[in-house]
């Protein structure tokens, strides 16, 4: 066995080389989240509308592009669990179109929470006036972490087999956060626009 590589048998304990490996990846994330919140709140925004994309404003956009972009960190969640092995029922290696369908759904779900992050982040700054706010603006900012450290361990050699798995499933439960947080929160308020 290469020293780089866990023993599926065994305690999943790394390397030396994994370990710097894998504290780089989670340095990425805690530095791409810090980041993020360090500019939300040092320059919050005056809360503008920045983009609409057709929508009849913000909160509209925002909450259908977040809810668009949990239905495709669902399709994630199976297209993951398939590709490991661990849906039930179903039995052999994955169909050939499955990794595209995960790599797409990935991507199109990232892109959609684009604009929503960029309103956040530079037209309302970081919010902490409640405990829903506070939450939503936590989540938001580890969802980028998340994001560029997976991206980061897609590319590295060497980490434990969990890492990936691990990163992948914090980034459909952050998604859901923020989905229950926000999108959720805007689509059970009367009398707001929909569209």
């Amino acid at each position: 066995m290469e020293p780089d590589t866990v023993d599926p048998r065994g305690p999943a304990v790394p390397s030396t080389r994994s370990a710097y490996r894998l504290a780089l990846v989670g340095l990425l994330a805690v530095a791409v989240a810090a980041a993020l919140a360090a500019y939300a709140r040092v320059a919050p925004g005056d809360g503008r509308v920045i983009i609409t994309l057709g929508f009849s404003g913000m909160l509209p956009l925002k909450t259908w592009l977040t809810t668009g972009a949990a239905l495709l960190a669902v399709v994630q969640a199976l297209s993951a669990a398939r590709m490991w092995g661990r849906l039930p029922a179903t039995h052999g290696p994955a169909p050939a179109w499955v990794t595209p369908l995960h790599r797409w759904s990935g991507t199109a779900a990232f892109v959609l929470t684009l604009p929503v992050g960029f309103h956040c982040v530079w037209a309302l700054g970081f919010a902490d006036d409640s405990a829903r706010t506070l939450v939503h603006s936590v989540a938001g900012c580890l969802f980028y972490g998340a994001f560029a450290a997976k991206m980061l361990a897609l590319r590295v050699r060497g980490l434990p087999g969990w890492t990936v798995p691990l990163l992948g499933g914090a980034l459909v439960t952050l998604i859901a956060v923020l989905w229950f947080g926000a999108a959720l929160w805007y689509l059970t308020r009367t009398g707001v626009p929909l569209t």
